[in-house]
């Protein structure tokens, strides 16, 4: 059987997933609020990490989550050292160009979406990304993201990395579960739903006006 898929993602009401954990995290891009996930930090939250990381899994990572990681976890002490424990002990696969060594404990270098698609077809645990938004985009086009979790604060970031970049493909999502936290967080999942429809034809006919053809007319010239 494959191993499925799941992306699990902490997400601010206008995209955001950069530095959730703490204010050194990743201040790349003048980035100023790192730790916003522990400054709303939601109860509720707790539940579905415990059963997202209940039993076996592998990681799959970005790179520079991998850094971020394999400076961390490996050296948390007190409450989080079970986790810690927990992520040396799972495979970690990092999709990379890089050839910069990976040496934390039961790490896996991956060259292209080929190898992540070859890896998908094992039979070991099942795997989940963490952070890592550079993998959503060429996964979800390749087909190979089998169940998102997005956690999404009540809360506007105003700028950072963003879950989705631009280079995303078009398509639909199916909501499969929701519940929203007592402080407000949204936590909703996902799974791929195939393209956009067609544009349906009950849908606003285009204005034929001379001041809809005038606006159409600057937008090609860029002076909208």
């Amino acid at each position: 059987m494959a191993r499925k898929i799941t992306g699990a993602a902490f997400v601010s009401l206008d995209g955001v997933i950069q530095a959730p954990g703490g204010p050194t995290e990743d201040p790349t891009g003048g980035f100023d609020q790192g730790g916003w996930v522990f400054k709303l930090w939601d109860e509720g939250i707790n539940e579905t990490l415990g059963t997202l990381f209940a039993g076996d899994y592998g990681l799959l990572l970005g790179r520079r989550t991998y850094d971020i990681f394999a400076a961390y976890w490996p050296y948390v002490e007190g409450e989080e050292a079970a986790m810690g424990e927990a992520f040396t002990r799972a495979d970690k696969y990092v999709l990379t160009r890089s050839d910069a060594s990976l040496d934390w404990d039961n790490s896996h270098r991956l060259g292209d979406i080929d190898a992540v698609a070859a890896l998908k077809q094992t039979d070991d645990p099942d795997l989940v990304i963490q952070g890592s938004s550079t993998l959503y985009p060429p996964l979800l086009a390749a087909g190979l993201i089998d169940r998102l979790i997005l956690m999404t604060y009540p809360v506007v970031l105003g700028s950072g990395k963003r879950l989705f970049g631009d280079d995303t493909r078009a398509g639909q999502l199916e909501m499969t579960d929701h519940r929203v936290t007592d402080k407000g967080t949204v936590i909703a999942t996902y799974r791929p739903g195939g393209a956009l429809p067609p544009y349906p034809p009950f849908g606003p006919k285009p204005s034929t006006s001379d001041r809809e053809a005038e606006r159409q007319r600057r937008m090609k010239q860029g002076t909208w």
